[in-house]
């Protein structure tokens, strides 16, 4: 009976007749339901929030680099493939669950897993034999196997031959044109051999390459070294452009020049500070972890220090440039462009701009901000809430300071500087064009 299920359920997948479920419907989980629905899998959704899926139901995208069209055309007519739900009750429906949900620090900049943890409770009430489960989110090594795993088996089903649990990274960067879903390597590890071959097959659908790995702890620890890698390297070119800003070197420059060698150097630039849902979080999930160890992570937590001091070292910038032009901070109108973490994306978590707005308005500056992609900005932990103001010629003249945080293509860097009567930009794009009124930050 055991190799019963195995085999139906690897049938299942080779014939794309087993049904899958994702749930947690946002930058993560969203695309991948997408990736199955156009491999002609029949998908469900789930998600604890309301309206996600009441917009899903109605054909409408909430993810900017997601059309509405495509939603639409999963959702309606006699061949849709994907339904969207609130009721974790249909869990048991799918043959595959996969996890998609946050894994944010608690306010102690610890863990917080309590995302993973329910959701893994809500699977193992209705947990039937022949299920697949894998855990996407980001978390520190053990944990599929030390929390998630034990709440599968509490009541006597067996990892291998009842049920099949795997963790596999997920490493979507919202934006990107150069790399999909498709053809983005997807890494697989399995808590048993029969886990990880249904785990390779199941992905080998809907991506170009399956990298397995020996267990689920290489797999989750492959995750943070990836985010790790850039979030020190993002540190090392923040701090020398805090060196070269003290000795007048540009360090813009510098990086485009380094970056002509064709071996031995990868190109990092510098920013106003680490944000999305990954880099700012994901290496202080291995610190936590090894303290278990008695291991401490210095060069990490390093590299965390620089990267979160960021938005105050930008902050300090303003206050000079303002300085400059005989203004002081307390009172000054200043206008943040570019509210979102990155580059012409919708998404505001750990965006260095929220950070930024928070302290300029501790320094007495009256803030405002305009993101073609953001109109609203609510940021429950930082108690904020404000709307987009228009971007105009006649816009910008009303304020002291323009503070470039994320450098849309949307936004025309000429008009803005000519309109200005003064930008401090912290994400060079204001290069090519001349001015005195620019400062680099």
């Amino acid at each position: 009976m055991a190799g019963g299920n195995f085999d139906k359920l690897m049938s299942g997948l080779q014939k794309k007749t087993a049904r899958i479920g994702v749930i947690g419907l946002g930058y993560v989980g969203l695309p991948i339901v997408l990736r199955f629905c156009e491999e002609r899998f029949q998908v469900i959704g789930f998600d604890v929030d309301q309206e996600k899926v009441k917009s899903l139901k109605a054909g409408r995208s909430y993810i900017r680099h997601i059309p509405s069209a495509k939603i639409a055309s999963l959702v309606r007519g006699s061949k849709a493939s994907f339904s969207a739900t609130a009721d974790m009750s249909r869990l048991s429906e799918a043959d595959v669950l996969i996890i998609c949900v946050p894994t944010p620090l608690s306010d102690k900049r610890e863990p917080d897993l309590s995302y993973v943890e329910e959701t893994a409770r809500e699977i193992a009430k209705r947990l039937r034999p022949g299920q697949l489960i894998s855990l996407e989110s980001t978390t520190y090594p053990g944990t599929t196997d030390e929390l998630v795993l034990p709440l599968f088996t509490s009541k006597g089903l067996k990892a291998g031959s009842d049920f099949f649990l795997v963790f596999s990274p997920e490493r979507e960067d919202p934006g990107r044109i150069d790399f999909t879903t498709k053809t983005t390597p997807k890494i697989v590890g399995g808590v048993t051999p029969k886990c990880l071959k249904l785990g390779s097959e199941l992905y080998s659908k809907i991506v170009d390459r399956v990298v397995r790995v020996s267990d689920t702890r290489v797999a989750e620890m492959s995750k943070l070294l990836e985010n790790i890698y850039r979030s020190v390297n993002i540190a090392l070119v923040n701090e020398l452009k805090m060196l070269c800003d003290r000795m007048g070197i540009d360090i813009w420059e510098v990086i485009n020049a380094s970056r002509t060698k064709p071996f031995g150097y990868q190109a990092f630039y510098p920013g106003p500070g680490l944000g999305g849902h990954c880099i700012p979080i994901d290496p202080f999930y291995l610190t936590w972890k090894a303290r278990e160890y008695n291991f401490s992570t210095r060069f990490i937590e390093l590299a965390g220090e620089i990267n979160t001091n960021m938005p105050y070292y930008v902050a300090h910038k303003v206050m000079e440039a303002l300085n400059g032009h005989g203004k002081s901070v307390k009172g000054s109108k200043v206008l943040v462009l570019g509210i979102a973490y990155k580059k012409d994306v919708d998404d505001l978590r750990e965006s260095p701009a929220i950070e930024l707005i928070r302290i300029l308005r501790e320094m007495g500056a009256v803030v405002s901000y305009n993101d073609p992609y953001i109109p609203i900005a609510v940021s429950h932990h930082d108690e904020l809430k404000m709307k987009s103001v228009p971007l105009s010629a006649r816009e910008l003249k009303k304020y002291d300071c323009v503070l470039i945080a994320t450098d849309h293509s949307a936004y025309d860097f000429k008009m803005i500087v000519s309109n200005s009567s003064l930008v401090v930009d912290t994400r060079n794009a204001t290069a090519g064009i001349k001015g005195r009124k620019i400062v680099k930050a």
